[in-house]
């Protein structure tokens, strides 16, 4: 697939960033990655609660070859083929890949407790500062003789 047809493929859906990413395309929406265009075709961000609605098309999630195994990943999916000739489908599937990968994103985001230690950290970073502690005055060469 190239640039212009995704181009195309997701007008019904609204405006998409497409980024060459490995063999193919990444497909984000508001900067959230949604899709992937591959040589083996089209793969939508997929979770718990829209991984049934691939399941119940026959899709299967995303799998390369690696020397030694199949790896699966199962955070994407094909999409059905049907939906090619489907712009209006297509869209909403497409809404709910972009829904799909937000929920991880959120999922992702670091815990108050990670923001709190990098609080301390930038204490310990003024601390310094004001008692004259420098990385220079640590690197410091020994004395010659």
């Amino acid at each position: 697939m190239d640039r212009d047809f995704l181009t195309d493929l997701f007008a019904d859906f609204g405006p998409v960033t497409i980024r060459r990413m490995f063999s193919g395309y990444g497909i984000s929406a508001d900067g959230t990655n949604f899709a992937l265009s591959l040589r083996a075709g089209l793969y939508f961000r997929a979770d718990d609660q829209t991984i049934p609605q691939f399941e119940a098309e026959g899709s299967q999630p995303f799998q390369y070859q690696t020397r030694a195994k199949t790896v699966t990943v199962n955070s994407y999916w094909q999409l059905p083929a049907r939906l090619f000739d489907d712009s209006e489908e297509l869209a909403e599937w497409a809404r709910a890949a972009l829904a799909a990968a937000q929920r991880a994103a959120v999922r992702k985001r670091p815990k108050a407790r990670k923001a709190a230690k990098a609080k301390v950290s930038g204490k310990a970073a003024a601390k310094r500062k004001a008692t004259g502690v420098r990385k220079a005055a640590r690197t410091r060469k020994a004395p010659s003789k």
